[in-house]
């Protein structure tokens, strides 16, 4: 079962039953975004995201039918963001799609373009995958941030995304195109692409899965603009589509009263 909503012109939202008809879901959309851009420019650029979830469509896309369907030699791979840890920590979004994605395909090395928060400088690190990321699109920073074909993003049930938490610097970041962010409720230090380039995408889609995003996800998408409070609000793509793919759990308490 699954229903379709507008909730304005750029919004597009997709409720189906559960964890493994948003997965199936996504991936198919992936395949179609990758092989027409392959098709229009000979190259598929995307930038993942952690968590569950995504973990989910990742392991969908290293098997049949869609590993062959995607073009691989053609396809590069980014991230929205990182946790402060090396690559084999257990925390890991590189990790985490090494696992389940890129240890299964035949990816390029040299098109896995990691962040390497592991960094004791993650401000230095932060510059560094700027560098790499206008290296690959030909841009000049802090110029008009490039393109993605393909952003993936989440919703956490406080409101955040990539790793733009509540009330932290990067939500105000204007300028660059990536961050270090330091979280205070988790005492924690994250890499994450910044609001100027997120909103540069050609397609950015947020998978959100579980009662527990219900309250942020009505609060983003039904309560009044507050993006300080609901970091996900600054997601409004400057030209390209938002897409949200959700389960019944996560969309359960759309169409309330917001409290």
């Amino acid at each position: 079962m699954e229903s379709r909503r507008t909730l304005g012109r750029e919004i597009d939202l997709l409720v189906v039953a559960d964890q493994a008809a948003l997965a199936q879901e996504a991936a198919k959309r992936v395949v179609a975004i990758a092989e027409e851009a392959v098709a229009r420019c000979n190259r598929f650029t995307v930038a993942l995201s952690g968590g569950s979830t995504p973990k989910r469509l990742y392991s969908l896309l290293a098997a049949e039918p869609y590993c062959t369907r995607l073009p691989w030699r053609g396809t590069h791979l980014f991230w929205g963001d990182e946790r402060a840890v090396s690559p084999d920590h257990p925390d890991s979004n590189f990790g985490m799609a090494r696992a389940a994605l890129l240890s299964r395909v035949p990816i390029p090395a040299n098109q896995v373009h990691r962040m390497r928060a592991e960094r004791a400088d993650l401000d230095e690190a932060a510059g560094e995958y700027q560098a790499e990321i206008a290296r690959m699109f030909a841009a000049q920073p802090p110029d008009e941030p490039p393109a993605f074909d393909l952003i993936l993003l989440g919703l956490g049930p406080d409101g955040h995304t990539a790793s733009l938490f509540p009330y932290t610097r990067a939500l105000r970041e204007t300028r660059w195109w990536v961050a270090s962010n330091y979280i205070p409720e988790l005492k924690a230090n994250r890499l994450t692409l910044t609001p100027p380039i997120l909103n540069r995408a050609a397609t950015i889609l947020f998978l959100v899965s579980g009662a527990d995003k219900a309250a942020a996800l009505q609060a983003v998408l039904e309560g009044p603009p507050d993006p300080e409070r609901l970091p996900a609000q600054l997601i409004r793509p400057v030209a390209g589509r938002l897409a949200w793919l959700v389960d019944q759990a996560a969309a359960s308490r759309l169409g309330e009263k917001v409290p």
